[in-house]
């Protein structure tokens, strides 16, 4: 990156950061929220893969006939490589979350890059595929990892409803409810298939939430897949 380009992402790190509060993004940046085709809804998993987590949801969305994307983390793809390589042989997408969870905000330009650099490159490694998405951490992003991501050819991708499904708190029916509660034609749904970065265990309620999220999804006459058939 040339000098004037560092500077400029040095001094607006902060600005993208706008972009995370979610009715504002929904208003002015749909395609970022993943606001997609009518009739679609994109079904996406951050911060996995997981030893225990990821494999179970494997075998549901297989029973369910189901295609999702997962936002990996890189660190963990390096002590699973094989459960990330899984992923992608059982015919899911693979997004890049980051390699190190951390809010982008707190860190300078040349470690946002390095960051992004360094996931991209271990996640195709370890699942042969190369990723067409990323989503940032907390879903807050800084002008170096936007400059990077646009680089390497990542389409900067949100969420417009997610399940809180990281607290200890968190049940199958507070995250069915919480997803459902903003849901509709073209929307993006988060969720969690791991705990690296949130309560112990708290993928269970996930994986208890998510057959009755798929079936209300059909009730209504949505179809469920990954970010690819969303129209973005």
């Amino acid at each position: 990156m040339n000098p004037a380009r560092t500077a400029f992402a040095a001094l607006t790190q902060p600005v993208p950061a706008a972009a995370a509060i979610g009715p504002l993004r929904r208003r002015f940046l749909p395609r970022l929220a993943g606001l997609g085709r009518p009739g679609h809804v994109a079904l996406t998993f951050d911060d996995g893969p997981h030893p225990d987590a990821t494999p179970e949801l494997l075998r549901l969305l297989d029973q369910a006939g189901i295609k999702a994307t997962f936002f990996l983390l890189g660190h963990a793809v390096d002590r699973w490589p094989d459960i990330a390589r899984a992923i992608t042989d059982a015919g899911h997408e693979i997004g890049v979350h980051g390699y190190h969870h951390r809010l982008l905000t707190r860190i300078g330009p040349s470690t946002t890059r390095e960051d992004l650099d360094r996931a991209t490159s271990t996640i195709t490694a370890a699942t042969g595929a190369r990723p067409r998405w990323w989503r940032p951490p907390y879903g807050v992003a800084n002008t170096a990892a936007l400059l990077e991501a646009h680089r390497l050819a990542l389409q900067p991708i949100l969420w417009t409803t997610w399940g809180h499904d990281w607290t200890a708190r968190c049940t199958p029916d507070s995250v069915y409810r919480s997803i459902m509660r903003k849901l509709d034609h073209g929307g993006t749904i988060l969720l969690h298939d791991s705990d690296h970065h949130a309560a112990p265990k708290c993928w269970l309620a996930m994986l208890g939430a998510l057959p009755a999220i798929l079936t209300t999804c059909r009730a209504r006459g949505l179809d469920v897949g990954p970010l690819s058939e969303h129209g973005l």
